[in-house]
């Protein structure tokens, strides 16, 4: 979970992942900060070709060249199967990138960012400041807060779209994959209010995937949904994202407004969106779909 030197002229940091026995790599030009925060070690590096780069606790969290593919999948797909998301949530983004895909979308009134490391969130703005674009827009809302506490504590039926993009499942994250936050969250969701959670690679974490939705549907979500995309950063290369809706179903997607939007994307698309709903037979039947 090192930078390790390869010979005189290189350097690389590579994350190695036990449980997929599989380890991924990117040849760095320097480390450029490292800091133990009461949460979490946080390093940033400059990578040679994949521009910055965000460690976690040894985990890559985000890089300049392919955060693109997860931000704008943690943000789209939700915010088009909704009617009209007035008020959204995010639990974690502490990069902001997905608070700034958020509020592309002019439906959107207001956008609480609910960070509990501030520094992860100072450090983005210094070292990734095109996530934090829209960190001034008037909608957006910066805590720096427990977010598990700050769902317990919202009023019911008071918000839309609750996005949770939290690291792995351990740690300050932990609570946030359990059938308790989950109620919460149902308990703060309008009717057909949607919930979306990253969770984790198809390749690896079809039991967490399967236990993730077994607690939401255990917390009364009617519908559940989970989206494949790619992320070369992650352990395998590809992602997953879990969207659990509130009295209705997510069978559909407002096709016509997702073709017609008003901002460029990079990834997202009415195609990509249909593709990522496709699930193959092995994940079918994993999640007993």
């Amino acid at each position: 979970m090192t930078a390790t030197p390869t010979g005189a002229a290189e350097t690389w940091f590579s994350e190695q992942h036990a449980r997929s026995g599989s380890s991924f790599g990117l040849r760095v030009n320097a480390r450029l900060h490292s800091e133990q925060t009461p949460f979490q070690t946080i390093e940033i590096y400059d990578t040679t070709d994949w521009g910055k780069l965000m460690v976690i606790d040894g985990c890559t969290m985000v890089s300049t060249r392919d955060n693109f593919l997860y931000h704008e999948m943690m943000s789209h797909p939700v915010l088009f199967t909704h009617a009209r998301a007035k008020r959204v949530v995010i639990i974690g983004g502490g990069d902001c990138g997905t608070l700034r895909e958020v509020l592309k979308h002019e439906e959107v009134e207001q956008a609480i960012q609910v960070e509990i490391d501030e520094r992860v969130t100072r450090l983005a703005e210094q070292y990734f400041p095109e996530l934090c674009a829209s960190n001034d827009d008037p909608r957006a809302q910066l805590l720096f807060i427990d977010g598990i506490k700050y769902m317990a504590e919202q009023e019911p039926e008071s918000i839309d779209v609750i996005i949770v993009d939290s690291t792995d499942p351990v740690g300050p994250a932990e609570g946030l994959f359990n059938t308790a936050f989950y109620a919460s969250c149902l308990r703060a969701l309008r009717p057909s209010g949607i919930l979306v959670q990253q969770s984790e690679s198809p390749l690896v974490h079809l039991d967490l995937i399967k236990a993730m939705r077994t607690s939401m549907r255990m917390a009364h979500f009617q519908s559940v949904k989970t989206l494949l995309f790619p992320q070369p950063l992650y352990p395998t290369g590809w992602w997953s994202c879990t969207m659990a809706r509130k009295n209705a179903d997510l069978s559909d997607f407002r096709e016509r407004g997702a073709a017609q939007r008003q901002f460029d994307t990079r990834y997202y698309s009415v195609e990509t969106h249909r593709a990522a709903l496709a699930l193959p037979p092995f994940v079918r039947e994993a999640l007993g779909e």
